[in-house]
């Protein structure tokens, strides 16, 4: 498809048809139109922002991040925030995890000051498999991501089935954000060791990539086993879905530049994300890898963020903002997704 600015319809065409009636098409369009038409038109997001960086430069992916909760997050509110974020060219939805929730815990929640996860009275944080599988089955292009799937305490061959699924059916629309988490009562109450979820992190991240890349698969490690499993579909992405690694500790750095095609810091202004970005490197220089070189950068700024703030972002390699929801009613919703749409315009 080629989007033809102005006249509000596509052409068919092929890929290499299509570079070329773009490039042609877009020579001479200021910036601001063309951002909307391709990212809100073009049936090849991809190509629409190569072109875009080949002519301008860095354009920022901007994304957005929500814990949806019942009982405010109801099917049809899920479906139209997915059909908004798509409409206003947003690059992804992230979502983020936690199976149940304590009143009390010995470590507290990092994200808000009484030190709990701020739910309605009576809710609930909804599945993220779940809740992928409807967002994916209202859009066609923006992609999803897990920010984070709290991977030391699920099912490794459940995970590793639910995410290749989701890949299929979304046609490779999926990122693995991955973290061990914070909340000790959680992972025991999954049926797991606190003290071992980092290198049981480790093994689970290493099955993955074996369950989405091989035939058949014989695994023995110290926290999971298996013998001559198999496991399809496979993911449509080559060669198996991103895994995205979160956390700031230096082995949260090592298990990046192991398996990560990037990085996820979260509610991280810049100042103290380019501090996290020269650690990050350490590790990277360490494994032979470098940013830019197939390892992307994802942030979740802090909640009050700003065109300013994504070019600073920007400035010191970010790849991608994923600015964060907030509150869920209809009228917060609204106010910021006038706020995302501004921030996709931005020429950072």
């Amino acid at each position: 498809m080629v989007c033809l600015i102005g006249m509000g319809r596509r052409q068919d065409s092929g890929n290499t048809e299509c570079e070329s009636q773009c490039n042609e098409l877009h020579e001479n369009i200021p910036l601001a139109q063309t951002l909307a038409c391709l990212r809100r038109v073009c049936i090849c997001p991809k190509l629409g922002a190569d072109l875009i960086s080949d002519r301008w430069g860095i354009i920022m992916k901007i994304g957005v991040f929500s814990t949806f909760m019942s009982p405010i997050a109801t099917a049809d509110m899920v479906k139209d925030f997915g059909r908004r974020a798509e409409d206003i060219g947003l690059d992804s939805i992230w979502l983020g995890e936690h199976v149940v929730l304590f009143n009390e815990m010995e470590f507290p929640y990092p994200g808000s000051a009484d030190g709990r996860i701020p739910v309605p009275e009576g809710g609930g944080l909804l599945d993220t498999v779940a809740t992928f599988g409807m967002l994916a089955a209202v859009t066609e292009k923006v992609r999803f991501g897990t920010g984070i799937a709290l991977i030391p305490q699920r099912n490794p061959i459940y995970t590793a089935k639910e995410f290749a699924t989701l890949d299929w059916l979304t046609g490779g629309r999926m990122d693995l954000g991955t973290g061990v988490g914070w909340c000790k009562e959680e992972v025991i109450a999954c049926g797991y060791e606190w003290e071992t979820r980092g290198a049981r992190c480790d093994e689970f991240l290493e099955l993955f990539q074996k369950l989405w890349t091989e035939d058949e698969v014989t695994y023995h490690g110290k926290h999971v086993t298996v013998d001559k499993v198999r496991l399809d579909p496979k993911p449509v992405q080559s060669p198996h879905i991103p895994i995205i690694v979160g956390g700031y500790s230096k082995a949260a750095f090592d298990r990046a530049a192991r398996f990560g095609a990037g990085w996820y810091g979260f509610n991280t202004d810049p100042a103290a994300t380019a501090d996290a970005l020269a650690l990050l490197d350490q590790s990277l220089d360490a494994a032979g890898r470098k940013r830019g070189d197939n390892f992307e950068i994802v942030i979740t700024p802090p909640y009050k963020v700003d065109a300013d703030m994504v070019r600073q972002y920007a400035d010191i390699g970010v790849d991608r903002v994923v600015v964060q929801l907030g509150g869920q009613r209809p009228d917060q919703i609204a106010k910021r997704f006038d706020l995302l749409g501004d921030l996709v315009n931005v020429d950072a």
